[in-house]
């Protein structure tokens, strides 16, 4: 364990304006240093300290990191063990990764969103040294005949008020002044751990580096590049799932950019927004697709907090085009500009699009769609389509199973190292989605492998039913040997038959659709629709298209 003394991190130096954040334990002191004027506005209080508002300067926050690291170390923590965190969506999943960092811990941040029984089971793949979570989560498990206690050395929890069960202290009560050197690690150690969406099953678990996370990602991002990199001048908003890896990547790339205000919005309730958004309008926005779905009436109100974003960016999942197409219309902005990004936990970004108000625009002759996922990351991504059986490449305008080569490619999966070789080849990994590579070079996403339709893409399908009929919320299509195409459908009015018959009448065969609540369409973290608890449901006796090999 060693104490810092590069000209980033060392107290007595200040680093140079054009320094790159090299390490996740010690970026926000190195941005106090620099004297970074940005002030982070949350749309509520951290967990991590409740009483302290919801305005937050830099140097702020670098203290509230290191008296974290503090107790984190106090708990148990230290260098090579894990740290997992579960509680509810915000923000502080990324201090307390920072805080882990800090002293050389491996944080493993996990959705509460996952069942007590999928929790379990990850936490029994990490066994962590010390784990971070809320009391409600430990009782609730306990409900479900579930000790996710038992699976951490010590356990620590944030709500200090609950009544916590035996054996667990309140993060508060540790000490946070006593001295705690800063441990660095080799670029090529584990870093942090993250979970995939889980919209298959149980969700992998991700190990990315420093070199990985930090400098392949992050770093790119903190780089100067047009269009994309906030100003002084920007007012910046997330609302994503913190607990994956875009939040880690995302905080380090803004904050070092160091705009006017950072704003974080730790829920998709319309009113959140309103308020929130609504005192600190954003000119950059980035949000779940889900997210965007659920505030796209928004756009249509006076004065709605969206209207002076120039710049909109999505990853996560697939976004409709009439959610796009508002969200620009709705900007007052000359020029307004969408990034959609591609990529998945295990590679980050692999693609990107920016979508324009005259890239949507309905034609007769067309379907407007945003299955056009753009070129590959240039310098750092190379994409190929293969043979599901032979993984002979194909050429291109060919379907088949999208493989990735990328520096920025994770380690492996915690405790299911056979599952990851099963999705690698050499410098290649196997993406599991299927797509066309066209003679431009761009990359048109059709299906997940598991999801798949012999002659169809479920995704554009879902597009073109978004587009035609207003009144759905969300439409998810849903294949089966010897069947027509199953849509399910969320619906904000009633739907006449006759608007259904006229939406599909130059479309595939489908069958009737089924409706259900909003409520009855289980999701992911981040907002994926969990297709296969759909399947279950709906076609449990029908056997699926595709081999789910590479989920």
């Amino acid at each position: 364990m060693t104490t810092l003394t590069s000209p980033l991190t060392s107290p007595l130096t200040k680093p140079p304006a054009t320094a790159a954040p090299l390490d996740l334990g010690l970026v926000l002191d190195a941005l106090a240093e620099r004297g970074s004027p940005t002030v982070v506005h949350l749309s509520r209080p951290l967990d991590l300290a409740p009483e302290e508002g919801t305005g937050w300067s830099i140097p702020r926050l670098a203290a509230l990191v290191r008296a974290t690291a503090a107790r984190l170390a106090a708990a148990g923590a230290g260098p090579g063990g894990h740290v997992a965190i579960v509680k509810r969506n915000h923000w502080d999943y990324v201090l307390l990764a920072c805080a882990a960092a800090r002293i050389g811990a491996v944080p493993a941040l996990l959705s509460d969103q996952l069942g007590p029984r999928v929790l379990d089971t990850l936490l029994a793949r990490l066994g962590p040294a010390v784990l971070v979570t809320e009391t409600r989560l430990l009782h609730a498990a306990a409900g479900a005949g579930v000790d996710l206690a038992a699976r951490a050395t010590r356990t620590v929890v944030l709500d200090a008020g609950e009544p916590s069960p035996e054996g667990a202290t309140a993060l508060a009560e540790l000490p946070a002044d006593r001295p705690v050197p800063v441990h660095r690690r080799d670029d090529a150690e584990p870093l942090a751990v993250m979970h995939t969406s889980g919209t298959t099953g149980v969700p992998k678990l991700v190990v990315h580096s420093t070199e990985t996370l930090i400098r392949r990602l992050a770093g790119f991002e903190a780089r100067p590049w047009p269009v994309v990199t906030a100003r002084r001048t920007d007012t910046v908003a997330s609302a994503i799932s913190f607990c994956h890896g875009r939040a880690l990547t995302w905080a380090v790339s803004v904050l070092w950019h160091q705009p006017r205000a950072v704003v974080i919005v730790d829920d998709s309730d319309p009113a959140t927004a309103r308020r929130t958004l609504g005192a600190h309008p954003p000119t950059i926005m980035e949000a779940l697709p889900a997210t965007y779905a659920r505030w796209q009436r928004l756009t249509t109100e006076p004065g709605h907090p969206f209207r002076f974003v120039r710049l909109y960016i999505s990853t996560f999942d697939a976004v409709h085009p009439p959610t796009v197409r508002a969200f620009l219309a709705g900007s007052v902005r000359k020029h307004p500009v969408w990034m959609q990004g591609w990529g998945q936990t295990e590679t980050g970004p692999l693609t990107f699009r920016f979508l324009t108000r005259r890239a949507l625009v309905r034609r007769a002759e067309r379907h407007p769609t945003t299955r056009g996922l753009g070129r590959p990351v240039p310098g750092r991504v190379a994409l190929r389509v293969v043979d599901p059986e032979t993984f002979r490449p194909l050429p291109r305008g060919r379907q088949g199973l999208v493989l990735a080569r990328t520096k920025a490619r994770c380690q492996g999966y915690v405790g299911e190292q056979h599952r990851w070789q099963e999705k690698v080849r050499g410098p290649w990994f196997n993406t599991g989605d299927l797509g066309v590579l066209t003679r431009g070079g761009t990359l048109l996403l059709l299906d997940r492998e598991v999801d798949m339709i012999p002659g169809l893409s479920c995704v554009e399908l879902e597009d073109v039913l978004h587009d035609r009929l207003p009144e759905v919320d969300e439409a998810v299509v849903l294949g089966g040997v010897g069947r027509a195409p199953q849509p399910v459908l969320v619906l904000s009015t009633p739907l006449a038959p006759e608007r259904w018959r006229d939406a599909v009448r130059d479309l595939p065969e489908l069958a009737e659709p089924l409706i259900v609540a909003g409520d009855g369409v289980p999701r992911t973290a981040t907002g994926k629709v969990r297709r296969h608890e759909l399947r279950d449901r709906y076609l449990a006796d029908t056997p699926a298209h595709g081999s789910g090999r590479w989920t």
